[in-house]
Formats: C-alpha cells, sequence, structure tokens
C-alpha cells in the first residue's frame, strides 16, 4: 500500500513540477526568445513520425474540427498541436515522477542523485532536439544555459520533493503533517504554474491575432488591388465596381490578413534576427549571392492578387485565401545570379527546417515571387517573414515560408511533405464551394432563393459553375467576371424559385481549358481534395 501511495505522489508531483517548468519556459521563451521546450519536442517528434501516421493525424484532425464545428481550420489545429505539446510535456513529468518514486523507494539515499541524472538525460536530449531544429534568436550558448538550469534544476526538486521523512512508516505525525502540507504545497504551486502557462498561451494568441487585425481591413475591397502590376495585374477598380454584388455571406473576395489560413510544420511561429538573416542563393550558379531583405527590395517589385490553397484542405474546407503579396520576380534574382547550363532545379531551405524544389519552369515564369509584403505591409511572422516563395498553379506545400537558402541543381530534389507520401506537382484541382444560400422573400409567388460561393482552379482560371437545387437540372451561375486576377478565385451566384422545406444545393466547376472538376469524393491526400460540394438548408 505504501509503495502504491508513492509511485501515485511521484506521479502527481511529476505532472505538477512539469506544469511548473513549462511555465518557466514560456516566460523565458516571451522575455528573452529562449526555448520553449514543450513545443520543440512536439516540432521534434512531428518531424521524424512516419509520413503515413502524420498524414492521418492531418486528416483525423481536420475531419473532428468540421464535423463538431469549432471554428476556422487553421486556428484550431494549430490551438490543438499547442494543448497535444503541453499535456505531451505534463505526461512526460508524470512518467519522470514515476522513476524516480520507484527508483527512490529501492535506493533512498541516492534520490537527489537519481533526480540529477534524469535532469541530465533530459538536457541530453534537449539539446539533440534544439541543434535539430536550430536554436531560437536567443542562440546556441543562452539556450544551452536555460535548458541545463531548467531541466537539471526540475530533476533535483523533483527529487527534494519525493524525499521520505527520516522515520519512514514509524514517521511521527508532526513530521508526515508536514510531509503532506510539502505535497499540497507542489500540488498548489504546479497548479499555478499550469494556469498561468495556459493563461500565457492564450493571451499571447489572442495578442496576435488583435495586432494581425488591426493592420488589417476588416472588410477588404476591389481598391486594394489599385496598385497591381505584372502580368497578373489586376483589371481596373472601375470595371470591378461594375460587377454584380456577391449574395449576402459569401466570403470576401479578399481574405483578411487575420482570417488568411496558416498551416506549416511548427507548434509557434518561427522567428529570426532580421540583422543576422541573409537569403543565399548558391549552387549552379555564376555568382552566388547573399542578399539582405533591404537588398532584395532594392530590386523591381511585382504586386498582385492571388489565391493560395493547402493540399490538405477538404472540399468546401476553409484552408484556403485571397491576399494581395508584392515581392521580387524569383526569375530577376536568378538573373542577377547568371544560371549554369545544367541548372534544372532548385532546393528551396527554411530556416524552420522545411524544405522544397522547384523547377526551372516554375522559377522563370514572371509571377513566381520572392515575397515580402502582405496587403501592402510587411510580410506577418506567421505568413513567412522576412521572405516566401509564391508559386503560380501549386498548392501551398510546394511555396515554403521563412526562406533562408536557395540552391540551384541538376537534378529534382525532395520535399518535406513529397518525402512523406504527397504529390510531387501538387497541381490544384478545380474545386467550388456553396458559402450561403439566402432567402429573398418569404412570398413563395415572389420569392427566390440565391445561392452564392467561389471557384478555383490554380492559374487555368474558371470558365463554368454549375448549381442543382435537390434533383433538378445543374444550372449555370454567374460568375462575378471579371476576378481580381489570373491567380485568383471567382465568385458567383444563382437564384432559384422560392420552395418552403429542406433543400439541398450542389456545385461544379469547368476549368478555363474547359475540364471539369472531378465528381468522385477523395481524400487530400495525396494529390489534393476531389468532390461535390452540398450545401442543405431549410428555406
Amino acid at each position: 500500500m505504501k509503495r502504491n501511495y508513492r509511485l501515485f505522489e511521484g506521479a502527481v508531483l511529476g505532472g505538477i513540477t512539469a506544469a511548473g517548468v513549462a511555465a518557466l519556459f514560456y516566460l523565458l521563451m516571451n522575455a528573452a526568445l529562449l526555448p520553449f521546450f514543450p513545443f520543440d519536442i512536439f516540432d521534434w517528434m512531428t518531424r521524424h513520425l512516419p509520413g503515413a501516421v502524420i498524414a492521418f493525424g492531418i486528416s483525423t484532425m481536420v475531419n473532428v474540427i468540421n464535423g463538431l464545428h469549432l471554428g476556422a481550420t487553421a486556428s484550431t489545429a494549430k490551438l490543438a498541436e499547442q494543448s497535444v505539446a503541453i499535456l505531451q510535456f505534463l505526461a512526460a513529468g508524470i512518467v519522470f515522477g514515476l522513476l524516480l518514486a520507484y527508483l527512490g523507494a529501492r535506493f533512498p539515499r541516492r534520490i537527489t542523485l537519481l533526480g540529477l541524472i534524469g535532469g541530465g538525460l533530459l538536457f541530453l536530449f534537449a539539446m539533440l532536439v534544439e541543434i535539430e531544429l536550430g536554436f531560437p534568436q536567443a542562440g546556441a550558448l543562452a539556450s544551452t544555459v536555460e535548458l541545463a538550469v531548467l531541466l537539471l534544476g526540475w530533476g533535483w526538486a523533483l527529487s527534494r520533493a519525493l524525499v521520505q521523512p527520516a522515520g519512514g512508516a514509524d514517521t511521527p505525525p508532526d513530521e508526515a503533517a508536514a510531509s503532506r502540507r510539502k505535497f499540497l504545497g507542489w500540488l498548489v504551486s504546479g497548479s499555478i504554474g499550469f494556469g498561468l502557462l495556459a493563461l500565457g498561451i492564450s493571451y499571447s494568441n489572442r495578442k496576435k491575432a488583435a495586432e494581425v487585425a488591426s493592420a488589417a481591413s476588416p472588410n477588404p475591397t476591389p481598391a486594394q488591388v489599385s496598385g497591381t502590376n505584372g502580368p497578373a495585374s489586376s483589371p481596373p477598380v472601375s470595371v470591378l465596381d461594375q460587377r454584380f454584388p456577391p449574395v449576402p455571406g459569401t466570403r470576401p473576395e479578399l481574405t483578411p490578413t487575420d482570417q488568411f489560413y496558416r498551416i506549416d510544420i511548427n507548434t509557434d511561429v518561427p522567428t529570426t534576427d532580421l540583422t543576422q538573416w541573409r537569403l543565399k542563393l548558391g549552387g549552379l550558379v555564376n555568382q552566388p549571392l547573399s542578399l539582405s531583405l533591404d537588398e532584395i527590395r532594392q530590386f523591381p517589385t511585382i504586386t498582385q492578387a492571388l489565391t493560395l490553397s493547402c493540399i490538405s484542405n477538404d472540399v468546401g474546407g476553409d484552408l484556403i485565401g485571397t491576399t494581395v503579396w508584392t515581392g521580387v520576380p524569383f526569375k530577376t534574382v536568378l538573373e542577377k545570379a547568371g544560371l549554369k547550363p545544367d541548372a534544372k532545379f532548385f532546393n528551396i531551405q527554411s530556416f524552420d527546417g522545411y524544405y522544397e524544389c522547384v523547377g526551372i519552369d516554375e522559377a522563370m515564369d514572371e509571377r513566381t515571387l520572392l515575397v515580402y509584403q502582405m496587403e501592402g505591409a510587411a510580410l506577418p511572422p506567421e505568413h513567412g517573414f522576412p521572405l516566401r516563395i509564391y508559386i503560380p498553379d501549386h498548392y501551398g506545400m510546394k511555396q515554403p515560408k521563412w526562406i533562408a537558402q536557395i540552391t540551384a541543381v541538376d537534378q529534382q530534389g525532395p520535399g518535406y511533405w513529397v518525402d512523406r507520401g504527397w504529390d510531387w506537382a501538387a497541381i490544384p484541382q478545380t474545386t467550388s464551394v456553396i458559402d450561403t444560400v439566402v432567402v429573398n422573400s418569404n412570398d413563395p409567388k415572389t420569392g427566390t432563393v440565391s445561392v452564392g460561393g467561389i471557384a478555383w482552379a490554380g492559374d487555368r482560371g474558371i470558365s463554368k459553375v454549375e448549381v442543382q437545387m435537390d434533383s433538378g437540372p445543374w444550372t449555370a451561375a454567374r460568375l462575378r467576371e471579371p476576378p481580381l486576377s489570373e491567380l485568383t478565385w471567382i465568385l458567383w451566384r444563382i437564384e432559384f424559385p422560392y420552395q418552403s422545406g429542406r433543400h439541398a444545393f450542389r456545385v461544379r466547376a469547368t476549368d478555363g481549358q474547359g475540364v471539369p472538376q472531378i465528381a468522385v469524393e477523395r481524400p487530400p491526400e495525396p494529390s489534393g481534395a476531389t468532390g461535390i460540394d452540398v450545401y442543405s438548408a431549410n428555406l
């Protein structure tokens, strides 16, 4: 019985001290840009798990979020990842406490040494993780000191909390009561630490969202594309203003920055010291380049409206958005470096560990940009600051953020998600979505039902959208032409005669090359989801 109690005590103390240590990691991350080890463990694991496991986790998370209507997929999924990372760290603390309690019972006089050894092993593991992921902005020395102090200190503190009174089973009541008070003190301290950690993460997420929202227009309008230029420039605002209005409830034609999806391989937003950052371009080039952001800004720029979608987006999902990005044509930078004849591909490396490969045809496309601005402002950290790439007619997995290095090579290189089973080309599937169904009048004789949404097919454009009400005929919708650019989705609308009751609406699109979207339902992996979006409504 006593041994079981000691193991229980060890598990509880391991968990609550883990909460306290996590809170300290979090405070130091925000105060001094030091590692937040719980998130780093999670990120390290996701880079080593088999691709099939990661794909299953992604699809399960998306299905749960959408099925339970938990909120925007990207932000909810990121919060779920952070929660799992914290719970995983607490679970590791419980195991640490169990092992230390068990070994401490067998070797009571060495429990402090055992705690320090356990903390040391955690420190060695932490160093392995940080070396592989890359040390944060505070640098290697400060990060190493932080990890050593907190993890060795954790082992020491946990061992001291588990020290038994000298009398063992014959402990006097006063000493036993003191031991219980100590246990309760640790419990309260750990609970407070965990509470502070949860509040801090919640506050940080809300603050980041508020900062982004304050910098973005809450209701984007076509006027924001008036400054576009280059081969994918937008039509004049006077032309765009003459189009029919969207159906109320249709998503904005330009996605507010705070609503633009964020999908990446990081639990938290990667950051870098801009004074130290440089874009390095090497490999099969005549003149290797090392460019600061200011130097990149000196090149002639292009601003274009574009739609970007995650390859993990389900039919009708929200992992898609349209924005205005400004950057330097990748072709221009390559011409400055000078390509050798056998340069056919470009390996792109990000400072968060992500990597991709781009073919020379995409690289030399004048619409392919090294992007540093979003909606006229500096690229937000969560969307790739200081530099990311945009490549027309590809899903987001082919377009790395937080770029650090580009290498010209003669053979096709690897890709982060390609190595995990996803399609190398990642060309977007034609998709159409119903956003809203609105009853214009409840009078069955004169009322109509308006249906609206978006359609997208990469840079292939959309030539036709058709909508079906129940089992009726497929009827062509009106396209809100012209779209903001040749690289964006297009909005559409259609009216049906009002009929009371519950109805199902379906939509399908045909791309600009005359190819209809695939109606067969297929999951996102490996080449993007296909199928028909269905919207049910009570009228």
